[in-house]
């Protein structure tokens, strides 16, 4: 198994020419999986772990979340980006500290968002998100770990949909030493691009969750790094409830046609073991 330097090495690797799909696993079965598909790194996905604890997105304390973020770094070979939300604390010394426990659990990359979990007042403003971003950064730097810091504004998926502030973000970012930028929400072609020209050279993060581009016509608008966040989670809860209110509502079965046989899944995670 490549050590945690190697990790970190292969991941900055990765954002610097080209795009690459970064898929999210939400528990030590799926990172194996999605590894066993070729997939070159994996992010970990706060709602599709917060979920399967039976917990709301952000309910999860930051204990919890450390541990599972050892237990994806020990089960794959690939680097492995954390979603580590607000870094658990409003304040930049708050954030430092949490970004000095994430590193320290073997991540490849870490992220910190600008979002405040209030939807009266959805992100901090701008001074204190600016000044949050510097803190990681520093903890980062001091840890001397080369972990690839990712820096989020979440102005699309919180009720703020506006690009000129959204952009005003992610430059101030860029310019505090953020690797990689990431404005989860944005959708149409005009959007992606404004944000990849604003912030280059440095690589932006599109987070995928329709079927409406390729990975293809993504990468030809400059896009570095693809994540899918806990859709592939919601795809697996999807199957789950259908076929359980089925069940419930009408004594069928028919949702079992054509499911994985358990000898295969046996043999897929006997095989990634051996690995």
């Amino acid at each position: 198994m490549p050590s945690i330097a190697e990790r970190r090495d292969a991941f900055h690797k990765l954002h610097e020419a080209g795009c690459f799909v970064m898929p999210n696993p939400w528990n030590v079965g799926t990172a194996r999986y999605f590894q066993g598909l070729g997939f070159k790194a994996l992010a970990t996905t706060s709602s599709g772990f917060a979920h399967a604890q039976g917990c709301a997105d952000g309910a999860v304390p930051r204990d919890p979340m450390l541990q599972h973020l050892r237990e994806i770094v020990e089960a794959t070979d690939l680097p492995v980006n954390a979603d580590f939300e607000g870094g658990y604390a409003d304040t930049p010394e708050g954030v430092a500290e949490s970004i000095r426990l994430g590193v320290e659990t073997g991540v490849a990359g870490l992220s910190i968002e600008d979002s405040t979990g209030d939807p009266a007042k959805p992100l901090y403003d701008f001074d204190l998100a600016v000044a949050r971003v510097r803190a990681a950064r520093a903890a980062i730097d001091k840890a001397g770990s080369k972990v690839v810091f990712t820096a989020r504004t979440e102005g699309f998926i919180c009720g703020r949909p506006d690009l000129d502030e959204t952009i005003r973000r992610l430059k101030a970012f860029a310019e505090l030493g953020a690797d990689c930028l990431y404005p989860p929400g944005i959708k149409t072609r005009e959007q992606i691009t404004a944000v990849v020209k604003a912030v280059a050279p440095k690589p932006v993060n599109l987070l995928v969750s329709t079927s409406a581009l390729t990975v293809a016509e993504i990468a030809a608008m400059g896009v570095r790094r693809i994540s899918v966040g806990g859709t592939l989670a919601r795809v697996a809860w999807t199957a789950v409830t259908q076929s359980a209110r089925q069940i419930a509502e009408t004594g069928k079965f028919d949702s079992f046609a054509g499911v994985m046989p358990n000898s295969e899944l046996n043999a897929l995670f006997r095989a990634e073991r051996r690995r």
